[in-house]
């Protein structure tokens, strides 16, 4: 891959997700030049998914990375220049900002912030090996693949009440496993899971393992009781990861305004606290958290740096 062709960039777009490619495509075509700084693991989410069904315009879907791959190329097609390698430090105290990649400084006029949040997995290591093959962390995304079958959530929080609710429309039997014997989720989110007849729960239980990779499907799960340490096991359909996500914001702290998720906080479109900066997708985003959601904000967030830079709308 070639190196940038300058240091000094009217945008640069951090992350390269929906919401960062879109920006990118957006400001490419407003001739803007962008630099998207794309990480090790370019591409977001989706790079961990296999078929799309819900992104507008694929009436019969398209793979997770096939996708990002598009979005990539199109935006290349406008004049975007990648690069690809995790950013060490943002300096936003004065204009340019500063962003350093490895040894090198890049400055820019204005910044997009888009690098996404991350699910939380059990870290089981079989988890990730079946992403996109039973096991997922998006319940919207991926719940109509299991229409009319057996599903398993864990956590006991608003997340997991959320996709256990969502899939109990579509699914058979919904599972909830939780590692306690009461739930963490706000008491309205409880009443709807615990009354709700498809939603039964396995309480002082956690997953330690998902079977059956050897097969490249999920099986059944085994569990552990957190009490007396009997081991049993669930045969499963599927299985939703709902212990929350997180926004992966570290490299912000102390610069921009966070709410108490560490999610970047935005109005007025994508603004944050600091002129010229502005957030898109999943970074400031926990409710939705959809790819065709994260690319409007990226094109909210283009055309609000766009006006920034040329002194419309501060």
């Amino acid at each position: 891959m070639s190196a940038p062709t300058s240091t000094h960039r009217a945008v640069v777009v951090i992350g390269s997700g929906p919401a960062g490619l879109t920006a990118a495509l957006y400001t490419g075509r407003a001739n803007l030049n962008p630099l998207v700084i794309e990480g090790i693991e370019a591409g977001g989410q989706l790079m961990l998914t296999t078929m799309v069904e819900n992104w507008p315009g694929y009436r019969d879907g398209i793979l997770g990375p096939d996708l990002m791959s598009e979005l990539r190329a199109q935006a290349l097609r406008f004049g975007a220049e990648f690069l690809q390698g995790d950013v060490s430090s943002v300096d936003m105290s004065a204009r340019p900002f500063r962003i350093q990649v490895g040894k090198t400084t890049y400055t820019a006029d204005a910044l997009i912030v888009a690098t996404g949040a991350s699910a939380k997995w059990l870290d089981l290591g079989v988890d990730k090996q079946l992403s996109g093959r039973g096991v997922s962390t998006c319940a919207t995304c991926d719940g109509f693949f299991f229409k009319g079958k057996h599903v398993a959530v864990v956590g006991g929080g608003d997340t997991a009440m959320e996709e256990a609710i969502y899939l109990s429309k579509l699914c058979s039997k919904v599972t909830v496993i939780h590692r306690r014997d009461s739930l963490r989720a706000s008491k309205v989110m409880q009443d709807k899971a615990l009354n709700d007849p498809k939603i039964e729960f396995l309480w002082n239980k956690a997953v330690t393992d998902i079977k059956d990779v050897t097969k490249g499907e999920v099986t059944g799960l085994v569990l552990t009781d957190t009490v007396t340490g009997a081991v049993s096991e669930l045969p499963i359909d599927g299985v939703f990861i709902g212990i929350g996500h997180t926004p992966n914001t570290k490299l912000f702290q102390g610069q921009l305004t966070l709410n108490e998720s560490g999610y970047i906080e935005t109005h007025h479109g994508s603004k944050t606290n600091i002129p010229g900066v502005f957030a898109a997708g999943d970074v400031q985003d926990h409710v939705y958290r959809q790819a065709v959601t994260a690319a409007g904000s990226g094109c909210m967030a283009a055309i609000d740096a766009e006006r920034f830079l040329s002194g419309v709308g501060h």
